[in-house]
């Protein structure tokens, strides 16, 4: 993993997250809730493993992994689905995909100048946020 992706990271945009929650049959009141929300990621590796925290005033949610091997998901707090989900690296790009109830979900993490961007996708619904590092990292 590209050691730029690690460290902390604020959210400066956030593009149709509603969407992309609608599609995944996120309520409406969870969905207002979250609209209002800026969101903090914090990514770490220990060894082979990544650590994505995604961190709010509302929720918080961890991801752990090691790229390249399939993982049980739970979804808690987000749409509490359980997935198998793959994480890999395709060129400066972490890439993961999804399998569950909903067709055509995952998402993908890459740097572009000194940003951390994330597309979050499902159903043909795309997220697009951009975070900018914590100045003091």
């Amino acid at each position: 993993m590209p050691a730029s992706l690690c460290g902390t990271w604020e959210m400066i945009s956030n593009v149709n997250l509603d969407g992309y929650m609608i599609a995944l049959g996120v309520s409406p009141c969870l969905r207002k809730i979250a609209l209002k929300l800026k969101l903090k990621k914090v990514i770490e590796q220990q060894g082979d493993q990544l650590i994505i925290k995604t961190l709010s005033t509302f929720r918080n949610y961890t991801i752990s992994f090691r790229v390249g091997q399939e993982f049980e998901e739970f979804t808690k707090g987000l749409d509490n689905r359980h997935l198998k989900s793959l994480v890999t690296r395709e060129g400066n790009n972490l890439v993961c995909e999804q399998k569950g109830e909903k067709k055509n979900r995952g998402w993908v993490h890459w740097i572009e100048e000194d940003k951390l961007h994330l597309e979050l996708y499902c159903e043909g619904e795309i997220c697009k946020q951009v975070f900018k590092k914590k100045v003091n990292e």
